[in-house]
């Protein structure tokens, strides 16, 4: 019998504004967009 790959344990890409504020990496990415003077912070809001 084949081996099923379950989904739920694939990682899924965390993108968008809410999901970059939640980490500190991803904080420190938004606020050197906004020292850039970039419009639009994140590809999803």
């Amino acid at each position: 019998m084949k081996v099923r790959i379950r989904k739920s344990g694939i990682k899924r890409k965390r993108q968008g504004f809410r999901a970059r504020m939640k980490t500190k990496a991803g904080r420190k990415q938004i606020n050197a967009r906004r020292r850039k003077g970039t419009t639009r912070l994140t590809a999803w809001g």
